[in-house]
């Protein structure tokens, strides 16, 4: 299939999947396990090719499964697989997807050529050009592969092996970065104090087991089975019970905040980011201002971040943006458009500074669902 047909394509997934940014607000109910790989896909090896990436990542999967069991009863944990077998990455997804999960957590083990590549990083969804990331990103899509001839047609047309193929994943906006970005960030801090103690942080990839989920979604590579030290500290099986034990405190926390700032439906009114420089009058004054904006209009999101950036700040790019404070997120949007074909034009001038850019509709000062 020609990559143009591909880009119009993955353009009218994106459309649909832009439209669910704002879900129904409800506490989190059910999160689904997948331990990567199993069956005829062992996954990354060892050295001596006898220990196996789907083992390590069903052990620490089932532990994890069993502390959020036993702490939180009414919660469902459904995994992907339970057992040695082998699941297509497109059913993993689909798994999650019509369960209507509320998180889903993919659990790995790395593999590089250069042995001496060492540590813990935890991906979320998105397009991502450094040589590190796009080394991972192929070695677990290439799984798809072992899918059977007909690869090509399930996966519309993508080639694991094609760096062209991955041009199209700059187009896929995922509705849940945020908050996929926060349980992220939450797995990393923990596994600071993990067995193996060097973060390689968070990283985000064109992941195909993360590409269609309709939730928060995480992949977590707990360590290189390729380096020695890395190795070591996989195959003991007392340390599966401490990556478990670390990700299911990344998801208690998460929890806390997912429930808190997306059960009540949190949200504070638009801000205008002002210089530093002007006095407080003129900042009350303008603050004052966007406060008063009653009317339904669009706007653009660029970013999702746990703090107030500076108006001269690098991470703007020099544009005039404004936030949406969201339970402790602060949602950065450009422009204010009537209309939805208004905001589309602008849409790709936008992404060129930022590509996971997206247009929210705003009401009041605060996003409502688009319709």
């Amino acid at each position: 299939m020609p990559i143009r047909v591909l880009l119009v394509i993955f353009s009218l997934l994106w459309a649909t999947t832009s439209q669910s940014q704002e879900n129904s607000m409800v506490m989190l109910k059910k999160v689904v396990i997948d331990p990567g790989h199993g069956g005829r896909d062992p996954g990354a090896l060892s050295a001596d090719r006898k220990v196996k990436e789907k083992d390590i990542t069903l052990s620490v999967s089932l532990k994890l499964g069993d502390l959020i069991k036993r702490s939180y009863p009414d919660i469902e944990v459904i995994f992907t697989r339970k057992t040695d077998v082998f699941i297509e990455l497109d059913k993993r997804t689909e798994i999650a997807n019509k369960n209507k999960a509320d998180l889903f957590i993919s659990i790995h083990v790395n593999a590089a050529t250069a042995r001496a590549a060492t540590g813990s990083e935890t991906f979320v969804m998105g397009a991502d050009k450094s040589s590190s990331n796009f080394e991972v990103t192929m070695l677990e899509n290439s799984v798809i592969m072992m899918e059977g001839e007909d690869y090509a047609t399930r996966y519309e047309g993508f080639d694991p092996n094609n760096p062209e193929s991955y041009i199209i994943f700059t187009l896929l906006q995922n509705a849940h970065l945020e908050q996929s970005l926060e349980m992220a960030s939450l797995v990393q801090k923990h596994f600071n104090n993990g067995p193996i103690k060097v973060s390689r942080g968070i990283k985000q990839g064109p992941l195909l087991v993360l590409w269609k989920t309709s939730m928060p979604s995480v992949l977590i590579e707990l360590g290189f089975i390729s380096n020695p030290l890395d190795f070591k500290i996989l195959n003991n099986h007392a340390n599966h019970d401490k990556f478990a034990s670390l990700i299911f405190n990344a998801f208690k926390e998460y929890k806390q905040i997912y429930d808190k700032d997306y059960s009540n439906g949190e949200s504070t009114a638009l801000k205008k980011v002002i210089p530093q420089s002007e006095s407080k009058s003129t900042q009350d004054t303008s603050l004052k201002k966007v406060r008063k904006e009653s009317e339904t209009h669009y706007r653009i999101q660029i970013m999702a971040v746990n703090k107030i950036l500076r108006s001269n700040s690098p991470d703007l790019k020099g544009r005039d943006a404004n936030y949406i404070k969201m339970g402790n997120l602060y949602k950065y949007t450009i422009g204010e458009y009537p209309t939805i074909d208004m905001a589309k034009k602008e849409l790709g001038s936008i992404r060129k500074d930022f590509p996971q850019a997206f247009i929210i509709l705003v009401k009041d000062g605060t996003i409502v669902p688009l319709n």
